[in-house]
């Protein structure tokens, strides 16, 4: 069986991607898990497609620069993914930057409250967004798979339920009168942009 690594610690993604994986005679481990460097990558990207592949190109990049991990997973495929909220009141803002959207700190509730005090005047037919998940896959040949997914919907006015996390409290998928929040998790992962991806990159496997 090969071995693929995913940028992600979240457990969530690992397990979606593993059951996935499996299925091509993939196991998925993380970083961690392969012994690579624990060094932040700068995401510099402007697109969610250039971050995706610059975190899957510099951990190639990692196991091919050390001997010792490159002899283990010298066959080892690497997948990342970069994930945001994109409103189009705001010009398509936080985009890229919606895990820092209200500072450094990753403090997605005050995220959430910075992003519905710039849309307090922007009318309910105008508070549409969209969330995108795009995820990489990257064989040490260079092949690479690029799968995007989107969930349309709207922003609301305030903050609703108390579940999921980032964005899910103001979030309505469309077709839906709940935020992600009150959807629960369970629902909104079937879903979801990540849910979407997930099956393009299966689709993309299968061919």
């Amino acid at each position: 069986m090969r071995t693929a690594i995913l940028a992600s610690q979240n457990k969530k993604k690992i397990k979606e991607i593993r059951d996935i994986l499996i299925k091509y005679d993939m196991d998925v481990i993380t970083r961690d898990d392969a012994g690579l460097p624990k060094d932040d990558i700068e995401e510099t990207g402007t697109t969610f497609e250039e971050n995706s592949l610059l975190k899957a190109a510099t951990i190639m990049e990692m196991i091919k620069s050390d001997p010792v991990l490159n002899d283990k997973y010298h066959e080892s495929p690497v997948i990342a993914d970069d994930s945001g909220l994109m409103v189009d009141a705001l010009g398509g803002a936080p985009g890229v930057h919606s895990a820092r959207y209200a500072g450094e700190e990753h403090d997605f509730d005050a995220n959430n409250t910075k992003l519905l005090a710039e849309l307090k005047d922007v009318p309910a037919d105008k508070r549409t967004a969209h969330f995108v998940t795009v995820i990489t896959m990257i064989y040490p040949g260079g092949e690479k798979l690029v799968a995007r997914g989107e969930c349309h919907g709207h922003i609301t006015s305030e903050k609703r339920g108390e579940g999921g996390f980032g964005y899910d409290p103001v979030f309505v998928p469309d077709g839906y009168d709940k935020s992600f929040a009150e959807l629960g998790t369970d629902f909104k992962n079937t879903i979801s942009h990540r849910a979407r991806a997930l099956g393009e990159l299966e689709r993309m496997l299968e061919k």
